[in-house]
């Protein structure tokens, strides 16, 4: 990526899901750091531990690999640890339109090298979805907190509709750096910059196996999905992949001048054919 001075660039990675999502963190992050001159790193890590919550050791490990805050979704409550590290870690945090009395933190701001400060926040969509706070609302609230010196803000929409998720870039547009999207382990291919400046992705995508049914082992998904029958969703193993969005946002003016979609595979055999056909 060329180098351009006042731009601060950020990797935002889609849901790590288990082992193989944390394998390919820890291996990859310091190189691409390095090689794509990252500024931040910001990770969805709501199914890191065994496919549902996160634990202080996963937290640690991710933090290590070089993740500076994680956002949780809604498996937030999914896993007792999650509680500890929502607690003792206001760098990760859960959906803002969860009760205020819930544990843990909407959102978070922290600085980068440079001494530009970042305002990460993430909401639950409502669509095929528990029913929760408005999420649109939810932002408009944070934007009125937010710090006048904090330009660069980012909004993580954690939901099922990717028409909900599509307002919200419309709604939001020029008032935040980028709404990205998570929850469905699917990267859509919507990556732009709206009209006035918000970078927008319906879906981030999943880091971790995609040789099975959105991180999980295809055959008890298929017994569940063919019987009715209960069946225990344990986390696939192969063909792990790193997705997300490289984001090039402004420093001054918080605008987003370009979003980059990633899609790393363990090997060629597991890539996936982003070429598309044109007239």
């Amino acid at each position: 990526m060329p180098d351009k001075s006042n731009v601060v660039r950020l990797l935002i990675i889609g849901d790590i899901v288990g082992r193989p999502g944390r394998r390919v963190v820890r291996e990859w992050l310091p190189e691409l750091r390095e090689s794509w001159g990252l500024d931040a790193v910001i990770a969805n890590a709501e199914n890191s531990a065994a496919g549902s919550g996160i634990t202080e050791k996963i937290y640690a490990d991710l933090k290590s690999a070089g993740v500076d805050m994680m956002s949780l979704g809604d498996h937030a409550w999914k896993n007792k640890n999650n509680l500890s590290v929502l607690a003792d870690h206001a760098d990760c945090i859960r959906p803002m339109n969860y009760p205020d009395v819930a544990e843990g933190h909407g959102s978070h701001i922290f600085e980068i090298s440079s001494g530009v400060k970042i305002a990460y926040s993430i909401v639950l969509g409502r669509v095929f979805m528990d029913p929760i706070d408005c999420p649109y609302g939810s932002i408009d609230r944070w934007l009125e907190a937010v710090p006048e010196d904090v330009t660069i803000r980012i909004v993580e929409f954690h939901g099922e509709a990717t028409s909900e998720k599509q307002a919200a870039g419309w709604h939001f547009d020029g008032r935040v750096s980028a709404i990205v999207g998570s929850h469905t382990h699917v990267q859509t291919a919507d990556a732009r910059v709206l009209p006035s400046g918000t970078g927008f992705l319906s879906d981030l995508g999943m880091t971790g196996p995609y040789d099975g049914v959105i991180g999980r082992a295809a055959q008890p998904v298929l017994h569940k999905l063919l019987t009715s029958m209960h069946a225990p969703f344990t986390v696939a193993e192969g063909n792990a992949h790193l997705c997300g969005a490289v984001l090039e946002v402004d420093q001054e003016s918080g605008k987003c001048l370009a979003i980059h979609p990633v899609d790393l595979a363990e090997n060629s055999d597991g890539e996936f054919d982003h070429k598309f056909l044109s007239r």
